[in-house]
């Protein structure tokens, strides 16, 4: 196995020796994409390393013009390592010392120069990671407001955030995760309203973070950070708008934001973190207002409609008569609670599909699904219309859902309540319901109870959860963060 711990070798004056490290440790002459380029300044030999793909070739070229094209009395004047300071044209420029170094900066995507009799090498930022341009996230789109998103670049996405806050006391700290994949990460927080505390304990929680590589970037650091196991419920949030980042960060919030995710995650949050959207601040607090109150009716839905209705079908007497249109009105040789299951797995394979179905066909799968199979489900018997009725409505409230993690969260739940329902009717909804409120309530994440402002109980700030505040009346931030500064400026 090969040994990725640092050695702190030093770079070598020959560069031959540096050059033979490389071909043992990097691959370099083997692998294709890791290069050197070997020229002379005066009397010097010069080595330029590089990753192809990571860097922006334009840019080295222009620099090793500049580094080349001297004229007489420069020199005979300076000497190759002076000439190189005052030639490269960078505004990041910085020398190392060992190997190490050497290699973590390269497979960054900065170019190492290497020159000869020298102990010390320049090491200059010129990355260009493949990528695209910020745009509006699928996942959160509001009608009024900022088109622009996070993207796989880190550097942008940090740009993003900070051309928003223009503070000097937001801080962006810089962490490599990964014995092998060296992944940066960033801690985005404002350092006199974060909770220090939280601060440390985030920092504390990604030192101890022991493994090969972060592959899966901020799902792999979520996983390290929290310890949530096999609880179905979101215990941080991911966004992909900058504003929205920008807005929990001035509450007190700290952001990860990690390398190759186009997503920043939240800490600490809440369940009620999951059911606020952007857009609800792009309205005036009337609307604002309504708008998340029909999200809550959505969560409502999708987690408890399916599991009551089916309270009533297996015990009619709890029904009253005014409300015995709900059904069912045909009868059936299914029991009703398999066919609510059956609905939900079969809803599940077509959002799999669709997912998986290249965009072009999608469409074309979503309507043969919709009309055909759930049609002719229903003339053959195997659902009454009423479980077809009922399970799409308890979709769509999963997909009004902002925090598409609540959702699938939301989905286990209210299947929990399904058999608990189906094995002891009225009283099996009873405890399950149960169940769950002490499950959700006995959740915490990084020390933060999760059903607040619910439990613990907390009537202002749940007021401000359930009707959306003007701004101007936002004076003080939320005390779930314990921020530094409890007051919002002026």
């Amino acid at each position: 196995m090969t040994n990725t711990k640092k050695t702190n070798i030093p770079i070598s004056s020959f560069l031959s020796d540096n050059e033979n490290y490389l071909k043992q440790t990097v691959g370099l002459g083997v692998t294709f994409d890791v290069g050197i380029r070997k020229f002379h300044i005066l009397d010097k030999e010069i080595g330029v390393l590089f990753v192809n793909g990571l860097c922006d070739t334009n840019y080295i070229i222009h620099i090793l013009e500049e580094a080349i094209d001297t004229n007489e009395i420069q020199r005979y004047g300076e000497g190759t390592v002076k000439l190189l300071e005052n030639r490269l044209i960078h505004q990041q420029v910085s020398k190392i010392k060992t190997m190490d170094d050497v290699i973590l900066q390269v497979l960054s995507g900065l170019i190492v120069i290497f020159v000869e009799g020298e102990t010390e090498a320049f090491v200059i930022d010129v990355r260009s990671y493949p990528g695209r341009t910020p745009t509006e996230p699928d996942t959160e789109k509001v009608v009024r407001g900022a088109r622009d998103g996070f993207v796989e670049n880190i550097i942008v996405n940090t740009a993003l955030i900070r051309r928003r806050i223009r503070d000097p006391r937001l801080r962006h700290e810089i962490i490599r995760v990964g014995e092998r994949s060296r992944t940066d990460l960033c801690i985005a927080y404002i350092q006199d309203i974060a909770n220090p505390d939280l601060v440390k304990i985030i920092k504390q929680e990604i030192a101890n973070i022991q493994i090969d590589g972060v592959t899966m970037a901020d799902k792999t650091i979520e996983e390290f950070l929290v310890k949530q196991g096999y609880n179905p419920f979101p215990l941080i949030r991911y966004t992909e708008r900058p504003d929205v980042a920008a807005n929990h960060l001035l509450e007190g919030h700290v952001l990860l934001l990690t390398d190759t995710s186009p997503s920043a995650i939240i800490t600490p949050t809440t369940y009620f973190h999951h059911v606020q959207h952007a857009e609800e601040f792009r309205q005036n607090p009337a609307v604002g207002t309504f708008l998340r109150w029909i999200r809550f009716l959505g969560v409502v839905f999708s987690l408890f409609l399916l599991p009551l209705w089916l309270v009533f079908v297996m015990d009619p007497a709890v029904l009253p008569e005014k409300l015995a249109f709900i059904g069912p009105n045909k009868v059936t040789n299914i029991p009703i609670a398999l066919q609510i299951i059956l609905a939900e797995v079969g809803l599940e394979f077509l959002r799999m599909a669709s997912i998986h179905t290249p965009t072009p066909l999608s469409s074309a799968a979503g309507l043969i699904s919709a009309i055909l199979i759930g049609q002719i489900a229903i003339n053959v018997g195997l659902f009454v219309p009423e479980v077809i009725l009922y399970t799409a409505i308890s979709m769509i409230g999963s997909y009004a859902t902002p925090s598409y993690e609540l959702g699938l969260g939301n989905k286990i739940g209210k299947l929990f309540l399904i058999i608990c329902t189906a094995l002891f009717q009225e009283i099996g909804f009873v405890v399950g319901m149960t169940l769950l409120i002490l499950f959700l309530a006995s959740i915490r994440s990084l020390q933060t109870p999760y059903l607040w402002p619910f439990l613990p109980f907390d009537w202002e700030a749940l007021v401000k959860i359930l009707i959306r505040p003007s701004i101007s009346s936002l004076k003080v931030r939320p005390s779930i963060v314990h921020p530094q500064n409890i007051r919002r400026q002026k």
